[in-house]
C-alpha cells in the first residue's frame, strides 16, 4: 500500500496525517513517478496553514525526484525506468504519485535524486528571478533577505557568478558565515543590525538596484528604502506573515520604484521555458558553479517535524523528505 501525507482541514505542522492512499494508473499525458525524495518549501506551509487556499482534503508537495513506474496514453517524452524531477505539480509528499508528464524532466545520471529533489523549486525560482525577473549582471548590486535559506545560498552562488555584488540578510551569526561561503559579499544580521541602514552604509548611501524579498511582514516598508529610484521591489514570499499594508503611492514617494509579485508556475507555464530553466540550472549544477545544500532530511512520514523546524527558523539550505 502507498501512503502520503494529507491535510483534512488548514492549520499548524500537526494537521498533516500519515495515511494509506490509493494510486491509480497514470491516465493520458500523465506518469507514475516512484518517489525517492520530497523537497519542502515555505509555500507548503502558505498552504498547510490557509493562508493559500486549498481544496480539502490534499497531498501537499510541489517539488521531488524519482523514477517513471508507468506512463499514461500519449507519452512520448517519457518510458518506465526514467529518471525524473519536477517543481510545481501539487501531490509530492507521497511514496508514489501520478502527475502530469509535461511537468516532468529528466534529471541528468550526475544529479543524485536527492539533489533533484532539493533543487528544482528553488534553483528554477533563483533562474527566474536573476535572469527574467531582474536581470542581474556584472555591476548590479543587490539584497537578498534570509540569505541562508534554500533560496538565499543558491542565489548568492549564482549572483556572484553573473558578477552581482550581494548583500544578504540573516537571523545568526552562524548563517552569516554561511552566506558569504556560498558568495554574499555583504552580510547583515537584521536581529542585531539595522539592515537599512547597513544597506546605506554599504552602497555609500545609493541603495540597491534590486530587493528579494520573500520575508514580508517584518522586511517591509524596509526593503523600499534600500532601493536606489527606479529600484525594483521582488516580493516572492512571506515568511515572516503576509503583507497587508501595501502602500502603491510609497513607490512615488521613494524614487518612482517598481514592484512585483512574481510565481515560478507563471515562468515555467510553457513546457519550452520549463526546460530552458531547468536545463539552465541542471548545466550549473553541473558544473559545479552552484552546490546544492541538503542540510536536513527527514522521513516522509515525519513530515511534521520537518514544517516545526522550518517555522522556528532551526534549518539552512535545503530540506529533504525521503519516502
Amino acid at each position: 500500500m502507498v501512503h502520503a501525507i494529507r491535510i483534512h482541514q488548514a492549520g499548524g505542522p500537526e494537521v498533516m496525517k500519515w495515511e494509506s492512499v490509493e494510486v491509480a494508473a497514470p491516465g493520458p499525458g500523465q506518469v507514475r513517478v516512484k518517489q525517492h525524495g520530497v523537497g519542502v518549501n515555505y509555500i507548503d506551509v502558505y498552504q498547510r496553514s490557509g493562508l493559500y487556499k486549498m481544496p480539502l482534503p490534499f497531498v501537499p508537495g510541489s517539488e521531488g525526484a524519482g523514477q517513471v513506474v508507468a506512463v499514461g496514453p500519449g507519452v512520448t517524452d517519457f518510458k518506465a525506468g526514467d529518471r525524473g524531477a519536477y517543481a510545481g505539480a501539487m501531490g509530492g509528499y507521497a511514496e508514489e504519485r501520478v502527475m502530469p508528464a509535461d511537468r516532468l524532466v529528466k534529471l541528468p545520471d550526475s544529479i543524485d535524486y536527492k539533489t533533484g529533489a532539493a533543487m528544482m523549486l528553488q534553483g528554477m525560482t533563483v533562474r527566474y528571478l536573476l535572469r527574467q525577473t531582474y536581470k542581474v549582471g556584472p555591476g548590479t548590486t543587490l539584497l537578498f533577505h534570509a540569505a541562508a535559506g534554500g533560496v538565499g545560498l543558491i542565489a548568492c552562488q549564482w549572483a556572484r557568478h553573473l558578477g552581482a555584488t550581494v548583500i544578504g540578510t540573516v537571523s545568526t551569526s552562524d548563517k552569516a558565515q554561511l552566506a558569504k561561503e556560498h558568495g554574499a559579499t555583504h552580510v547583515i544580521n537584521y536581529k542585531t543590525e539595522d539592515f537599512v541602514k547597513r544597506v546605506k552604509e554599504i552602497t555609500n548611501g545609493q541603495g540597491v538596484d534590486v530587493v528579494y524579498d520573500a520575508v514580508g511582514k517584518d522586511t517591509y516598508p524596509g526593503s523600499l528604502d534600500c532601493l536606489k529610484p527606479l529600484g525594483l521591489w521582488v516580493s516572492f514570499g512571506n515568511a515572516s506573515g503576509a503583507i497587508s499594508n501595501f502602500d502603491i503611492l510609497a513607490l512615488s514617494a521613494k524614487g518612482s520604484l517598481y514592484a512585483t509579485r512574481p510565481t515560478l508556475g507563471t515562468y515555467v507555464a510553457k513546457r519550452a521555458d520549463l526546460l530552458a530553466n531547468a536545463g539552465e540550472l541542471f548545466d550549473l549544477v553541473g558544473k559545479g558553479i552552484v552546490k546544492i545544500n541538503v542540510n536536513h532530511t527527514y522521513p516522509l512520514k515525519d513530515a511534521v517535524k520537518a514544517h516545526t523546524d522550518l517555522e522556528a527558523r532551526r534549518t539552512t539550505g535545503s530540506i529533504v523528505l525521503v519516502p
